[in-house]
């Protein structure tokens, strides 16, 4: 079974014709001051990996894509507010202390 990529930089990668796909290959990791092998590392990325991009070289990847940003991530992410939880929490504690 293939695991799901963390981003979509080999899809954003697929839609450049040959010519500009292998000018991207070599042109994105400069931009990015970053290694080929980390790059490499990037695109191959899963969903379950615990190591990540840092935000400017994913934000700066949307730029060059032309993507919205949080257009390149895979995922989702969903949590409460801040504000939520510590208004829970105050409850919960209120509760204990009775």
């Amino acid at each position: 079974m293939v695991k799901q990529k963390k981003y979509k930089i080999d899809e954003e990668m697929k839609k450049l014709n040959l010519v500009k796909y292998k000018m991207a290959v070599k042109l994105l990791p400069e931009l990015l001051d970053i290694a080929f092998n980390t790059f490499h590392n990037y695109r191959k990325m899963t969903i379950d990996a615990k190591s990540d991009i840092p935000y400017q070289a994913v934000r700066k990847m949307e730029i060059f894509f032309g993507l919205k940003e949080g257009g390149l991530a895979n995922f989702s992410i969903t949590c409460r507010s801040l504000r939520e939880i510590m208004k829970e929490d105050h409850k919960k504690k209120n509760t204990e202390t009775q």
